[in-house]
């Protein structure tokens, strides 16, 4: 009979208790994936919001210029060595270049 009660006991654990390790690996993830995501979203809207012209930029596609004009949502970028002049979309500006790079 005493076999029968150990099973019994073992069996009826409480259910908060093995729900605990899936709420720390939810709480791992988030500290360790979202929430860092979360402050680069933040850190590239304030970049986009404070471009202004005459600064040095890189696309999303890797294309290096430098601001002309900004209206609203759009960009109009100068790209050396010709000097041509590219419309792009403000959220297709990937960085910021440091002027020492692009002499």
């Amino acid at each position: 009979m005493l076999p029968n009660l150990i099973l019994l006991q073992a069996s009826a654990s409480n259910p908060l208790l093995q729900a605990l390790p899936i709420v720390v690996i939810f709480g791992i993830f988030y500290f360790l994936l979202f929430l860092p995501m979360q402050k680069q979203k933040k850190q590239q809207k304030k970049m986009l919001e404070e471009l202004k012209p005459g600064d040095t930029v890189v696309t999303n596609g890797g294309i290096v210029g430098s601001i002309t004009a900004a209206d609203g949502d759009m960009l109009i970028l100068r790209v050396k060595p010709d000097n041509v002049k590219l419309q792009f979309a403000r959220s297709a500006v990937a960085s910021i270049v440091s002027t020492d790079v692009v002499k």
